[in-house]
């Protein structure tokens, strides 16, 4: 590495982000699915200002994580991909307490992690601490699960509006999308 490089504290030439829209869309065309799958990109983020500052709004979690499902074979960390643990329907779960979910009906990359830390794929605790530092107004009492039907037209006609509708109902101003 250069003497720019290390004075920046530029990563090595060979750590490079995992190519994952490439590494996805050629495996969805490998099992047969046609056409390139579509990523949803916009041209204006459809984002919306704060109305009120963070400190005071409270925070509805949105996950794709699946409720552990006893029947459905290996789910536990570094399972190898699980299509019968997935989920078709949105959901919602208590922030009491913390859930049993896993993540192993998702095309994550199994070579560069276990996904055995649950924090760092569903940050309920960060939000509470967060919450209880005063960065945040709050949690809403309900998590909310996203399925990943794989199907843009079903998930931004039924189950974003199901999402949206739930944390207006559990009084949410803000919401953080993990997407798994």
């Amino acid at each position: 590495m250069s003497e720019a490089g290390n004075e920046f504290g530029f990563a090595e030439k060979y750590d490079l982000p995992i190519p994952y829209l490439h590494r996805i869309t050629t495996y969805y065309q490998t099992l047969g699915y046609g056409a390139p799958y579509r990523w949803a990109q916009y041209n204006d983020v459809p984002f919306t200002p704060l109305k009120k500052p963070l400190s005071e709004s409270r925070v509805a979690l949105v996950t794709t994580a699946a409720p552990y499902q006893p029947d459905k074979g290996d789910q536990g960390p570094g399972a190898p991909y699980n299509s019968a643990a997935k989920f078709y329907t949105v959901y919602t779960d208590t922030t009491e307490t913390d859930p049993d979910l896993r993540v192993s009906h998702i095309g994550i990359d199994r070579n560069h992690t276990t996904a055995e830390d649950m924090r760092t794929w569903f940050p309920l605790q960060q939000l509470k601490r967060l919450e209880g530092e005063g960065v945040i107004g709050g949690i809403t009492d309900r998590f909310y699960g996203a399925p990943t039907n794989r199907s843009q037209k079903r998930t931004m006609e039924v189950d974003c509006p199901e999402i949206y509708e739930r944390i207006r109902e559990d009084g949410g101003d803000v919401a953080v999308i993990v997407a798994n």
